[in-house]
């Protein structure tokens, strides 16, 4: 990631982005009060969902509606200046995104209950897919390098000789 010096931004910009995000932090955390507790149990699945969320935004397609106004699409890059800009990093960036996810998700979690858990199922079970794809994908490339080349499928280990 740039600098602010080496971005079309100021300070400022970011300073807006972080307000609002402890605002929305504060707020959530000061209307939690009294509700159920999110118990230790559920941020597994929180961070699951958060993710799988995260990464719906930043890369799939079918969020480019919300990434187009901030960002170049055929580039990956921010566009425009300033607030836009940031905002545009903040939409290329899975990190930053998913803190706001994780936000919007806990909140959602604390406010709704029913719904957040209903939410974070379906985002975290989305989760477990993408790495059960990434790793089918892994075995299946391993097993065509493996039959292409006639390479052992595992390597054979060193015998250890008794001393």
């Amino acid at each position: 990631m740039e600098t602010v010096d080496r971005t079309p931004t100021e300070p400022s910009d970011y300073a807006a982005l972080s307000a609002i995000y402890g605002s929305l932090l504060a707020g959530t955390a000061i209307s939690a009060r009294g509700r159920e507790p999110i118990t230790n149990a559920e941020l597994g699945a929180l961070a699951a969902a958060s993710f799988a969320l995260s990464k719906l935004v930043v890369h799939e397609k079918v969020e480019s509606w919300m990434r187009r106004p901030f960002v170049d699409e055929a580039r990956g890059k921010p566009k425009g200046r300033r607030l836009r800009y940031a905002v545009g990093e903040l939409l290329t960036c899975t990190r930053c995104t998913g803190a706001w996810s994780s936000l919007g998700l806990v909140a959602l979690r604390l406010h709704s209950p029913a719904a957040g858990r209903t939410v974070t199922a379906v985002l975290a079970a989305s989760a477990g897919n993408d790495f059960l794809q990434a790793g089918f994908k892994a075995i299946c490339a391993h097993a065509n390098r493996v039959e292409r080349t006639g390479e052992p499928a595992v390597p054979p280990r060193p015998v250890r000789r008794a001393a």
